[in-house]
């Protein structure tokens, strides 16, 4: 059930709509709803937070969950996305950055 004040949908630029869904597809297993040509909606779970370091925080960061770090950066490399921040560790895990055919900037986290 929906609450009110709660997050419930995160929009993000997608460019060439063909491209990133073939992209998340391939690396997390995506599927999308089409409505119309200029537009794709994914059902993928969401939780968020908020980052105090504005010079790190310049923009939403969506982040996704692996439990195996190193073999979806591998994932998101074949499927054509771009690590922009290789695998480091943060307080509650480890983690890299990407950016999608897009040029979304992604987060993607495990806890070891």
């Amino acid at each position: 059930m929906r609450e009110d004040g709660k997050l419930d949908y995160l929009e993000l630029p997608g460019g060439e709509l063909d491209a990133v869904k073939t992209f998340y597809g391939a690396a997390f297993g995506w599927t999308f709803q089409d409505y119309g040509p200029s537009y794709a909606a994914f059902d993928e779970g969401l939780d968020g937070g908020f980052d105090a370091d504005l010079e790190a925080a310049t923009k939403p960061l969506p982040v996704l969950f692996a439990h195996d770090l190193e073999a979806m950066a591998a994932r998101v490399e074949a499927a054509g996305g771009r690590i922009v921040k290789p695998i480091f560790a943060f307080p509650g895990g480890r983690r890299f950055h990407f950016r999608d055919p897009a040029g979304n900037e992604l987060a993607v986290w495990s806890e070891t």
